[in-house]
């Protein structure tokens, strides 16, 4: 087996195989989710979600595409760790190839000094067994939520907004598409920080965030064809961003809504802000993605809090995800 490094900006070929796979793979490995189109997924090559160095591997045999990987390499926080994301199609699976691949990338990580791999899988999937017979150590369970935008019961939102209105007074919301304005960027840096708050596995650092951080993601949603939708909450007394949520739709599979962070400051917490904020983004979305159908949503299995607003608004569990952590000495 063949591995090779591969720029996905201009290795049209090799990024394309690499997708053909992926697409192959998301009906067995996460049914019920769609594929990443072409456009977004060569953003995730390139880029992932917050804009971190990322590496794309193909692997051949025979001149034909039978693997890869992709390695995120952070270069501000968590610089011990790489995350790995192997891909091997199920018609080629059993025969030695996923660890070939993860050796190959235990490898580049030790060569990029750096100790620990990490990764996530869809629990009673391929990847979860390969994963535990690697040896690999559990570190979070998330849950993963689908709502069907069509079946929210008529009245729902209003009533839920309704049930916001006292603990939520003198909170006022503001909403953005694509772009932050300048003088929110380093209070939806802040905002971001917040997200430390969220259960994560031992030992993972919390990201550090700055305007240009958050216009660097900006910068690769736009890139990758995303269209994102953010609601703030804002303190009318100090002024202030109090809570934030964020969602995405690909251009190429508009039916698809894509939600990233929600948060609410540990100051503001305790006003019902959190259920204000995803009823106003789901009557954004009403407004401005007429023909959405389905939302998907993650969270750790131990965030209660998330867990009951999103029960509130009609998601059901799709799926369980664990994210391991595998020392690459024990690869290697």
């Amino acid at each position: 087996m063949r591995i090779e490094r591969f720029d996905p900006a201009r290795d049209e070929g090799a990024a394309r195989a690499l997708h053909q796979i992926h697409v192959e793979n998301t009906p067995v490995d996460d049914p019920g989710f769609p594929p990443k189109s072409p456009g977004v997924f060569r953003g995730y090559l390139a880029q992932g979600w917050t804009a971190e160095p990322h590496e794309a591997w193909l692997a051949s045999v025979a001149g034909d595409a039978v693997g890869g990987y992709i390695l995120e390499l952070p270069d501000r926080e968590n610089r011990d760790r790489a995350a790995v994301t192997a891909m091997v199609p199920p018609g080629r699976r059993r025969a030695g190839l996923g660890t070939g691949l993860l050796r190959h990338a235990a490898a580049r990580v030790r060569d990029a000094g750096r100790s620990t791999l990490t990764g996530f899988t869809r629990d009673g999937s391929a990847g979860d067994g390969f994963a535990r017979t690697a040896g690999a150590v559990a570190d979070l369970a998330e849950i993963v939520r689908k709502l069907d935008v069509g079946e929210i019961p008529s009245g729902l939102l209003a009533e839920l907004r309704a049930s916001t209105k006292a603990a939520a007074a003198g909170y006022a919301l503001m909403n953005w598409a694509s772009h932050y304005p300048g003088a929110y960027l380093d209070q939806v840096a802040r905002l971001n920080e917040a997200m430390g708050d969220a259960p994560h596995g031992p030992g993972e650092e919390e990201q550090s965030w700055n305007a240009a951080r958050v216009r660097a993601v900006e910068v690769r949603a736009v890139a990758q064809g995303l269209r994102q939708y953010s609601v703030a909450v804002r303190d009318e007394g100090t002024g202030e961003l109090a809570g934030l949520t964020e969602l995405s739709v690909d251009q190429a599979e508009p039916e698809w809504g894509h939600q990233q962070l929600t948060v609410v400051t540990r100051a503001h917490r305790g006003h019902r802000l959190g259920l204000l904020l995803k009823v106003a983004m789901l009557e954004l979305l009403a407004e401005r993605e007429p023909q959405l159908r389905w939302i998907i949503t993650g969270n750790a299995a131990s965030n209660a809090h998330m867990i009951t607003i999103n029960d509130a608004l009609g998601y059901r569990v799709l799926s369980q995800w664990t994210f391991w952590r595998l020392p690459v000495g024990s690869i290697l």
